[in-house]
């Protein structure tokens, strides 16, 4: 028997020692190891076609090849289909097919559901707080019982022309809408959807140019504004009794904080209300609101790692303490980044500008994995994943949905090219399923979530993109994007989250954020002469798609005693802010690459099959 062992152990060391051999290519970089998977990714097949019956997504993750610069100059296939002009015609069919999905579900939602929060597309019915369970937090965080839907989509009304059903809207939510109801709401959602659709409305009736068209209300008196105001006073409970400054992530509206409300939050709901705070407060001459929601930015500011720079995603209000060590780009920390800089662009205060530098850096140095460059060199295509915060170390191999905002923030700053690869990455996700999972792990090529909620993120990057770049690439990611939804969303009364992006079920829930940012993004995606595109004017679109436009009112605070001037070691050089998403400033791509593929077909190949497409 001692033979045998003997055998049996040799063999087992040949078998270590070749797998040792297989991964030495990958592990050689050294240095570049923080920005590498814990398994490499496969390069890009020779052509486009299915991967063999039976063969493994793990084979694929393990086997190295010649590296992405080999297959240059294969990528006939998607030179095709995404090259070239894309025609007028076509492209104002599908202004109109945009135009469409928003007036089906408005007016499903008026008709069937309206005055309450939301709208089941499967039964035609309406839907607001879950009474008989309050621990519901899915829908009673959102819906307060005040005709959810009907606000958040009223400035999609106005930018898409039609002045007559926003007057009405506008007349209707004056009438109807209270906010003296016994509701819990999240303080977040009830800022990004309700207080700032509230103000960008009031800014639209009250621009004197009045660039979509006569979106003047008869006798108007600022209805909207004392509406914003008295919501956001009702909001105001949740940043009292907290040691930390950081507010407690739920309010009742009558009432204030519940008595046992929970001292935990993240990071991205307590750190993004400063926009649309700091709006009402410069509209009102009260620097009250502005006030707490910047002390809660600050306050989370302080709690990053001193090592990684690094915040988690949640943390504790009273104590300080990060209950949730992730970092990442997705839910619980996304539009913490986005209103560094949005701030920035609105209210030009330096110390969000030099906060949100800094944060980009750091996600940079521990975030981001794949090659230095998005359109050259060899190695994996660049991608965020989920971190410890103390140490930068990988949590887990999914990203989130939410994610897909991203690119779009990163086109704000100028970083257009990074911005296209990982673009890229989503929308070849939604081509495999036709929507894009709530979670997908990229190591096993399948989705940990599977269902899509009819969220905006792609949408919103797509539009960046094109905004940015002029390249007809993202008008046929419009296109893929609103023939999905027509395809697997569509429902008697409108349009449906999917429960399965696989299965293609449906759950009974069209969400408000559809009409205020999906079907907006889409429809300005398409629409080349659309005002807020050629008026001249300069607009901004708040985490929830409203459009505020950017204007010396809002830079110009009457208060400078809770911001004071503060030395900075660093800086901010001119050039740090390349690109704002209006376009007389916007870095574009230059003009030869303009009908090219903004990716490469070779790393377009290598992301397909990356998440298993080919």
């Amino acid at each position: 028997m001692q033979w045998r062992s003997l055998v049996l152990g040799l063999l087992l060391l040949r078998l270590g020692l070749q797998a040792l051999l297989a991964l030495l290519p990958a592990l050689a970089p050294g240095l570049c190891l923080r920005r590498r998977f814990p398994f490499p990714f496969p390069p890009p097949p020779a052509a486009l076609s299915p991967p063999a019956a039976g063969s493994s997504h793990w084979g694929s993750l393990l086997r190295r090849g010649g590296g992405a610069a080999a297959v240059v100059g294969a990528g006939d296939e998607y030179e095709r289909r995404y090259s070239g002009a894309f025609p007028p015609q076509l492209r104002a069919r599908l202004r109109d097919a945009a135009r469409g999905m928003f007036v089906f579900g408005y007016d499903s939602y008026m008709q069937h559901a309206f005055p309450r929060d939301e709208l089941d597309p499967l039964h035609c019915r309406g839907r607001g707080p879950d009474r008989q369970d309050p621990s519901n937090l899915n829908i009673n965080d959102v819906l307060g019982n005040y005709s959810l839907t009907l606000i958040d989509a009223l400035d999609t009304l106005a930018v898409m022309g039609n002045s007559s059903e926003f007057q009405k809207a506008v007349k209707l939510v004056i009438d109807t809408v209270s906010f003296d109801k016994d509701s819990t709401v999240q303080v977040f959602e009830a800022t990004i959807r309700v207080l700032g659709s509230l103000l960008s409305a009031h800014i639209i009736i009250t621009d004197t140019k009045q660039p979509f068209g006569d979106m003047t209300i008869k006798d108007y008196d600022n209805e909207l504004l004392y509406m914003a105001h008295d919501l956001a006073v009702r909001l105001l409970p949740a940043f009292e009794n907290t040691k930390t400054g950081i507010p407690y992530p739920r309010v009742n509206l009558k009432k204030g904080v519940p008595p046992d409300s929970n001292n935990e939050t993240c990071t991205a709901g307590a750190g993004s209300l400063l926009v649309e705070f700091g709006i009402l407060s410069r509209l009102l001459g009260d620097s009250t609101f502005e006030w707490v929601a910047r002390r809660a930015v600050k306050a989370l500011w302080s709690l990053r790692n001193n090592n990684t720079g690094l915040l988690g995603n949640v943390v504790n209000i009273q104590t300080g303490h990060w209950v949730g060590k992730q970092s990442g780009l997705g839910a619980g920390s996304d539009s913490f980044y986005e209103y560094l800089l949005k701030s920035y662009i609105l209210f030009g205060e330096k110390e969000d500008l030099e906060m949100f530098n800094d944060a980009y850096r750091n996600i940079q140095n521990h975030l981001r994995r794949g090659r230095e460059a998005c359109n050259e060199g060899e190695g994996d295509p660049p991608l965020y994943v989920n971190v410890n915060m103390f140490t930068g170390q990988l949590m887990n191999t999914w990203i989130d949905s939410l994610q897909a905002f991203f690119p779009g923030l990163q086109v704000l700053i100028g970083d257009v090219e990074d911005a296209i690869c990982l673009h890229a990455f989503y929308y070849a996700i939604w081509k495999r399923y036709g929507a894009l999972p709530e979670r997908y792990n990229w190591q096993l090529q399948a989705p940990d979530v599977p269902f899509y909620p009819l969220r905006p993120e792609l949408v919103e990057s797509t539009y960046l993109l094109y905004q940015a770049t002029k390249n007809p690439f993202y008008l046929h990611v419009g296109m893929d994007i609103l023939q999905s939804l027509e395809k697997y969303t569509k429902a008697k009364c409108g349009y449906a989250t999917l429960h399965h992006v696989v299965e293609k079920t449906k759950e009974d829930r069209m969400e408000s954020f559809f009409l205020s940012e999906t079907c907006k993004y889409l429809y300005l995606l398409f629409d080349e002469e659309n005002p807020l595109h050629k008026s001249g004017n300069k607009y901004m679109f708040t985490t929830e798609g409203h459009i505020v436009s950017v204007d010396e009112r809002f830079r110009n605070s009457l208060w400078q005693d809770i911001l004071p001037e503060e030395d900075s070691t660093e800086k901010i050089k001119p050039n740090e802010l390349k690109a704002v998403n209006f376009s007389s400033n916007c870095n574009r791509v230059p003009d030869e690459r303009r009908y090219l593929l903004p990716l490469k077909s070779n790393y377009m190949r290598q992301i397909d099959r990356m998440v298993g497409l080919i």
